[in-house]
This record gives structure tokens, C-alpha cells and sequence, in this order.
């Protein structure tokens, strides 16, 4: 439920798995989603871990974070305004299929540099050891961080299989508006990134 709960909100992991699932497909937009529950597994065991035997301290690299992020939420939404004004859908024959690397490291991206995700579960971890609601014990945790994980990925292909299984009706401007939507979504997320450099 954890996992499930923290993909669900609309944020950039999100806007980037709709986009690249309405422009590349379900294996493209579940790459992503599939990298970014990866990543839910691997931060959640990290801080479990870390609230078993260290202390971490973010205050001296979050500004730059920020900034890096800001940067690539920026930088995706100029390429998806850019693509709304020539995406077309395709009414012929289906291109050959070919697998890109680019979902993945664009979630990657995304992810690391996203401070509210280092604070997510930094507060899920501190809460399951507080309350003693998981054992302490490298296994409870992983355990624990899966189920995390597979809750994520429950999230992204039950979005990712709705959007490519309905694609098909959605018409070619809605589709290029959906494109505007996220990319001014994404942007807003850029500034208020980098207005919490300030407030």
C-alpha cells in the first residue's frame, strides 16, 4: 500500500510515464514506470538501513539538487511543448518495434534528482522504526522495501495499460493538448522546486 500510495500522486515520474507511454507505447511508458519502482525499492531499503545503523544528512547537497532538477523538469517540458505542436498519429502500417534506453534514464534522472523523494521515504522509514511496526534486520527491511516496490509497479501498469489500451480514441489534438498539459505541469513543478531554494 505504501508503494501504491507514493506513485499515485500526479508529479514529474508520473507526467513522464504518461508522456513517454502516449508517444512511445506501453513497453516505453512501462520501462519508465518499471525504473521509478525500482528506484521506490532501492530508496526505501536505503533508508531503512540508514535508520538502522547511520544518520543521513541532505542539507549540504539539496540546493544543487533542486537546482538539477528544476533543470530536467524544465528541459522535458520544452521537448513535450515542442513535440505537441508535430506529433502526429501514425494511420499506416506499424513501425518495426525498437526498444530505447532513454525511458529509464529519463526516470533515473527524474528521480535522483528529486529531493521530496529523499524526504518520502526518509519519513516512511523513520515511521515503520519509530513504531516498531517493522523488525530491524537487513531482511524485514528488504521484505518490507519489495512489497514497496511492487506496490509501484501495480501503479504503473494499471496507468500504463489504461493509456495504451485507450490511445487508439483519443484524437490526434487531444493527444498534442495532453502533451501542453503535462509539459506546463512539469514546468510549474521547475518553479516550485526552485522557489523552495527560497522559501
Amino acid at each position: 500500500m505504501v508503494g501504491f500510495v507514493a506513485a499515485v500522486p500526479l508529479g514529474p515520474i508520473n507526467a513522464f510515464v504518461l508522456s513517454q507511454t502516449l508517444k512511445r507505447g506501453f513497453f516505453h511508458g512501462m520501462l519508465a514506470g518499471m525504473t521509478a519502482a525500482a528506484l521506490d525499492f532501492v530508496y526505501c531499503l536505503a533508508n531503512l538501513v540508514g535508520f538502522f545503523h547511520i544518520k543521513f544528512n541532505l542539507s549540504p547537497v539539496l540546493p544543487y539538487l533542486k537546482v538539477v532538477a528544476a533543470g530536467l523538469l524544465f528541459a522535458i517540458g520544452l521537448r513535450l511543448f515542442i513535440q505537441s505542436r508535430t506529433f502526429t498519429l501514425s494511420t499506416g502500417p506499424q513501425k518495426p518495434w525498437a526498444a530505447s534506453a532513454r525511458p529509464a534514464v529519463g526516470a533515473v534522472l527524474l528521480y535522483i534528482s528529486n529531493p521530496s523523494m529523499y524526504f518520502f521515504w526518509f519519513a516512511v522509514a523513520g515511521t515503520m522504526t519509530a513504531h516498531g511496526l517493522i523488525r530491524q534486520g537487513l531482511g524485514w527491511a528488504a521484505l518490507f522495501s519489495l512489497a514497496c516496490g511492487v506496490g509501484s509497479t501495480l501503479w504503473y501498469l494499471m496507468i500504463v495499460r489504461y493509456i495504451s489500451n485507450h490511445k487508439h480514441k483519443i484524437k490526434q489534438d487531444s493527444i498534442r493538448k495532453l502533451f501542453v498539459i503535462l509539459a506546463a505541469l512539469l514546468a510549474g513543478f521547475a518553479l516550485f522546486t526552485i522557489g523552495t531554494l527560497f522559501f
